[in-house]
């Protein structure tokens, strides 16, 4: 069986959605779609390797899924893995293909643009505008003659599909992300979709343009030269929106670093702040056990594109690329050291 194993936001859905259409209806073959939320980034582990006869990896760190990894390529099951975040220590292996580039201005669909001498250059596009790389993907579209209205469609197309990702569960989400790539693998031309009335376009730009009009109210925490600290209310809506509220953020103000911040529901681990014993009532622990934590997204000044995921690997459960990270569970006393870090990053 072939799995493709890639992250619920815009660039790893439409990294899938280019790789496939590109292949045509003739070359298609069945696969296991293993996905989930935009932070469900731990998801080569969920590949049975005693099934599996290959497997696509998009759009996830391969720092955070090197053990996986390893234990497929033992298996002999051969890997295609294309992604920009942290890389950490690669495998060596006949059995291993990959495109890994960090680069600050790139993404994995901009990769796999490149990989498919751009055969759905358009999806492409969008998806770089969903991943807050404006700079790239307005110059993709210049080469190959958008126009500026174009070029707007596919950055509303890219970020709706970028807000469907956010979310603590998939509960929170308008469609499950394996669910998104399905219906889209209909529109090899984005702009049909765009078109259609009462689409998934229309229907997520409804839900998106609700969701920021309630996050427009939220609350400054913090407001420097260097950094701004915002806290949305613990709700879906808030944890819908909380990702692409940041890139708003970054887009209204690039000199200045961005922290968009959700308290955790209850039962979040957070493995660092306990000691984790053998015995079973010790490794299941909960937040409610070992204080709040807060689910935070720092986007990086977008005329400083570099630090973010440095930033956010130093704390438990942290982690991303160079101009957007995060931390899936930061204790809460640990919220001001977090903000100093940042502040104390940029002043230099």
């Amino acid at each position: 069986m072939h799995y493709d194993v890639f992250n619920g936001d815009a660039d790893g859905i439409i990294a899938l959605l280019q790789i496939r259409l590109a292949q045509g209806q003739a070359e298609q073959v069945p696969s296991q779609l293993i996905t989930g939320v935009k932070r469900d980034i731990n998801l080569l582990q969920q590949v049975d390797s005693s099934k599996a006869t290959s497997v696509t990896v998009l759009d996830l760190s391969l720092e955070k899924n090197n053990q996986a990894l390893q234990k497929l390529l033992t298996a002999q099951v051969p890997v295609f893995y294309v992604d920009h975040h942290r890389t950490g220590d690669i495998p060596q292996s006949a059995l291993l293909t990959s495109i890994l580039d960090t680069d600050a201005n790139t993404c994995t669909s901009l990769l796999i643009n490149d990989y498919l001498k751009g055969a759905h250059v358009n999806w492409a596009i969008a998806a770089a505008y969903g991943d807050n790389m404006h700079a790239s993907a307005s110059t993709l579209a210049k080469q190959v003659g958008l126009s500026e209205l174009q070029q707007a469609q596919l950055n509303e197309l890219g970020t709706y599909i970028n807000y469907n990702g956010y979310g603590q569960e998939l509960s929170d989400l308008h469609f499950h992300p394996a669910e998104l790539f399905t219906l889209l693998i209909h529109y090899p031309d984005p702009f049909v979709l765009i078109a259609q009335e009462n689409s998934i376009f229309s229907q997520l730009k409804t839900a998106y343009l609700a969701d920021m009009e309630q996050a427009q109210a939220a609350k400054v925490l913090t407001d420097s030269h260097l950094v701004k600290t915002i806290v949305l209310d613990d709700a879906p809506w808030a944890r819908r929106v909380s990702g692409v509220f940041g890139n708003a953020l970054a887009n209204e103000a690039p000199d200045k670093a961005h922290i968009v911040i959700t308290l955790n529901q209850a039962k979040v681990v957070v493995q660092s702040e306990i000691n984790v014993e053998t015995d079973t009532s010790a490794e299941t622990t909960t937040s409610e056990e070992c204080g709040q934590s807060y689910t935070v997204s720092l986007r990086a000044p977008l005329n400083n594109k570099q630090g973010a995921g440095d930033i956010c690997a130093q704390f438990p459960t942290g982690g991303g690329r160079a101009a957007a990270a995060g931390v899936n569970a930061l204790p809460k006393g640990r919220l001001d050291e977090f903000i100093k870090q940042v502040a104390s990053y940029y002043q230099h």
